[in-house]
């Protein structure tokens, strides 16, 4: 299993310190072993996600990081021009020596699509066809007028994940070969408002099992808020402000339960090592996965107590769960 650190860059601060913010962070990860980093894509509100640009976002962080993976979680594929996001991808990846994963999906909010001048009720259709393009473009395939990608990068085709809410989703994802993205929280259905993450997940890492092509690897990633502290008071403190913050469209606020619903509420692990292990320990999707995702949103501590949360999910969490850091950080 491999361990991934995640942001939206929603630190509370202007985007130049976010963005600075976040490059700290990831070094802190790398620093402590994390195998991989993601970050968000959003467009116009920087409330719902601080970065419109994750490439040349990456590219900086690419310049002052060494081994660390570099993920997309994820690109709003119909929202881009697929030929473009297939040279900036290759450019990035030869400048990172390798170290780009890239995630994409079909989401943003319709105002979004309508800004790109797109149709949202188009967005699968849209997606599926940009899909096609990033894919033939990596492969090499003439895109038009005898033009083939430059730089080449054929070897970015293995490393597609595709985010996705639905088990239809997970079986498209299976049948490309591609790998599975699983989100921290997502909509619960109307016919069982009470569903747990696990329950709602199951079904679509079973379809995205069935329909991987034989001799194909699985790779499952699992994205979960944790929010670790030295003492339980600190972090259900910083839950509590964290969480009753205004939630836009993502997610409702509960009305008068207290920070333990509003934690239930945002599927968050929150407290001391203790207790997140024991929380995750209890979410059967996770063994099933090939990478495990750690995000302090929707908490958003500070920054400092971001770093401290991150070296305690390295040094006593994800251990706990059967992570290990690589050989090439323990022979340093």
């Amino acid at each position: 299993m491999r361990l991934g650190f995640f942001t939206r860059l929603l630190d509370q601060a202007p985007p130049g310190e976010r963005y600075r913010l976040a490059v700290e962070q990831i070094r802190h990860a790398e620093r402590a072993g994390f195998d991989t980093a993601w970050v968000a894509q959003h467009h116009f509100d920087g409330e719902e996600g601080g970065l419109p640009a994750p490439l040349v976002f990456l590219s900086h962080v690419a310049a002052v990081t060494e081994r660390i993976r570099l993920c997309t979680g994820i690109i709003t594929l119909p929202l881009e021009d697929p030929v473009r996001v297939a040279e900036d991808t290759a450019v990035l990846d030869l400048l990172s020596g390798g170290r780009l994963e890239v995630g994409v999906a079909g989401g943003g909010t319709p105002s979004a699509f309508t800004a790109f001048g797109h149709d949202p009720a188009r967005r699968n259709e849209i997606y599926a066809e940009h899909l096609k393009i990033l894919l033939d473009a990596w492969a090499g395939e003439d895109l038009g007028g005898g033009n083939r990608l430059y730089p080449a990068a054929p070897r970015l085709a293995d490393r597609v994940w595709e985010a996705t809410f639905s088990v239809s989703g997970g079986a498209r994802a299976g049948s490309a070969g591609h790998g599975l993205m699983l989100s921290r929280t997502q909509p619960r259905p109307d016919d069982n408002p009470h569903a747990t993450l696990a329950e709602i997940q199951r079904p679509i890492v079973d379809a995205y099992l069935d329909n991987l092509p034989a001799g194909v690897e699985p790779r499952i990633v699992a994205s979960r808020t944790a929010f670790v502290a030295d003492t339980r008071a600190e972090a259900l403190r910083q839950a509590e402000i964290g969480l009753s913050r205004p939630a836009g469209a993502e997610q409702p606020q509960p009305d008068g339960g207290g920070v333990d619903q509003l934690i239930a509420a945002w599927d968050a692990h929150v407290g001391t090592p203790e207790d997140v292990v024991a929380g995750l320990g209890a979410d059967p999707t996770l063994q099933r996965i090939t990478d495990l995702v750690f995000q302090v949103h929707s908490v958003d501590p500070p920054h400092p107590l971001i770093l401290r949360s991150i070296e305690l999910l390295a040094t006593e969490v994800a251990p706990a769960l059967g992570w290990a850091p690589s050989r090439e950080l323990n022979n340093r």
